[in-house]
């Protein structure tokens, strides 16, 4: 990936540069050809204008012998130097045959000599000629316009005008010289511009290689820092977010491989126990070591006893399984809560008069029907009423049962060992038993509250549990009305 980074910084920073190049040098030749082209133009109609004014100043000067033009006035040559001073330009003079009859030059080298066929034909017809001419003599080509010689529609001849072409050549490549540096310029500028940004993409990706890297070795911690607000700082979020949920994953990964252990850890212990004493027990019934009628039949008892434990505890299993996977249906409608807790409590009451416990039932007058599944609402008081009969001697278990609102408030009440703080938020743990060194006494599965907190959310209620050591437990139950069904619907 490092490397990749590298190619990547490689790929911009010459990509650009080859495009800032070839932009610049594209403009620069563009704007050279057309620089020429206007430079060229310009002086073209400047030459034009300059040939006129020439021809206005000369065109009564010319000496005409039986209508033919012989030649010009002796002081015009003195005019056309001046011109040509004036001006900057070389003057040239011709007659209707293209022979050259006057320059402004002092040596006038080319009198006599004879202009091109081809531009005296278009002169004479009145038009304007411009070209390029290279005469032997010129040093220099020279750009050249030729103009009718004349007044109103009588032609003597022509008028040439030379300015060499020299100075826009010079301009010309002065131009280009000096898009030329520009461009070396440009190409330092732009090298440090790319490189910077070339470094600012290159960088975060690299940051973001590193995080991706730790996060596939399982360091879901790691996260990337980016201060930019663009589409990498968005590919940054985009892996922060994966980072999140991959360690929230694996924290509830531990959690659930944790509570799996733990739940193995649990079911073995609660089915060695039983297990184990009835191995016992049926060994020594299959020996013959018990051979008194009683003590057979007391064997035979806690053979029966701690089978039903394991009835219990897979039947608990079961519900349990089926609650977690959403297995469970409820049949909900109207209970009377007052009803169902008067019919617990008898259920309960002779066995907690064994243990000295009297249960107590205080339901208040006109209590609204909660809407709900009647066998999981008496399953729910059945376990806890139960679990307050078997940690309570001596004691009292009060009942009780309120409206609030839209809510039945149920609560279970009992004076029995309580439960301290660092157990407090375990109860509702599976297999988790409070009173762990009185398991032989007061067995059960230590499912029972787990079962209890599953249907009371699946019942769309509530459940919590005050308590405080040797002074006893408070379970407080909320149940929606049917009233609060149908305004919900």
């Amino acid at each position: 990936m490092l490397g990749m980074s590298r190619s990547i910084f490689r790929r911009l920073l010459f990509s650009y540069l080859i495009t800032v190049l070839v932009g610049i040098g594209v403009a620069g030749v563009l704007m050279s050809f057309f620089a020429k082209e206007y430079f060229y133009e310009a002086k073209q109609e400047e030459l034009l204008r300059k040939a006129k004014k020439v021809n206005v100043a000369i065109q009564d000067r010319a000496r005409i012998d039986d209508g033919i033009v012989e030649g010009i006035d002796e002081g015009t040559i003195d005019d056309l130097v001046l011109l040509d001073e004036t001006f900057d330009t070389r003057i040239w003079v011709f007659k209707r045959d293209g022979e050259i009859i006057a320059t402004s030059m002092q040596e006038e080298v080319f009198i006599g000599k004879s202009v091109a066929s081809s531009i005296v034909k278009k002169v004479v017809q009145g038009q304007d000629v411009i070209t390029e001419l290279q005469f032997e003599g010129l040093e220099d080509p020279m750009l050249s316009v030729a103009v009718p010689w004349g007044k109103k529609d009588e032609v003597y001849g022509g008028i040439v005008l030379h300015a060499p072409i020299e100075g826009i050549e010079r301009t010309i490549d002065q131009m280009r010289e000096t898009i030329l540096w520009a461009t070396l310029f440009g190409l330092v500028l732009s090298t440090a511009m790319v490189s910077y940004l070339s470094w600012s993409i290159s960088r975060p990706l690299k940051k973001i290689e590193r995080t991706a890297t730790e996060i596939g070795r399982g360091n879901y911690r790691e996260r990337v820092h980016v201060s930019t607000t663009d589409e990498i700082a968005d590919l940054a979020h985009t892996i922060n977010t994966l980072a999140d949920k991959l360690e929230k994953m694996e924290q509830e990964r531990r959690s659930l491989e944790q509570v799996r252990n733990d739940f193995l850890a649990n079911l073995s212990h609660e089915l060695r126990t039983p297990l184990t004493g009835m191995q016992g027990f049926l060994e020594a019934l299959q020996d013959g070591l018990v051979e008194e009628e009683a003590a057979r039949q007391k064997y035979y008892n806690v053979l029966y006893n701690e089978t039903m434990h394991l009835n219990r505890l897979v039947d608990d299993l079961l519900d349990l399984m089926k609650l977690e996977n959403n297995e469970i249906t409820l049949s909900r409608f109207p209970v009377d809560p007052a009803e169902m807790i008067q019919k617990i409590a008898f259920t309960f009451r002779q066995e907690a008069a064994e243990k000295g416990t009297t249960i107590e039932v205080e339901t208040a007058d006109d209590l609204p029907k909660i809407y709900a599944d009647k066998d999981r609402l008496e399953q729910i008081l059945n376990n806890l009423v139960k679990n307050a009969v078997k940690f309570t001697e001596q004691g009292v278990i009060r009942l009780t049962a309120a409206a609030d609102g839209e809510w039945v408030v149920i609560t279970v009440a009992d004076t029995g060992i309580g439960i301290s703080q660092d157990d407090l938020d375990r109860i509702w743990e599976r297999f988790f038993k409070v009173d762990r060194g009185r398991s032989k006494k007061n067995a059960g599965t230590g499912l029972g509250l787990a079962i209890v907190k599953q249907l009371v959310e699946l019942h769309e209620g509530s459940i919590t549990v005050e308590s405080e050591p040797e002074k006893g437990t408070v379970f407080t139950l909320r149940m929606p009305t049917v009233e609060r069904y149908r305004q919900g619907t």
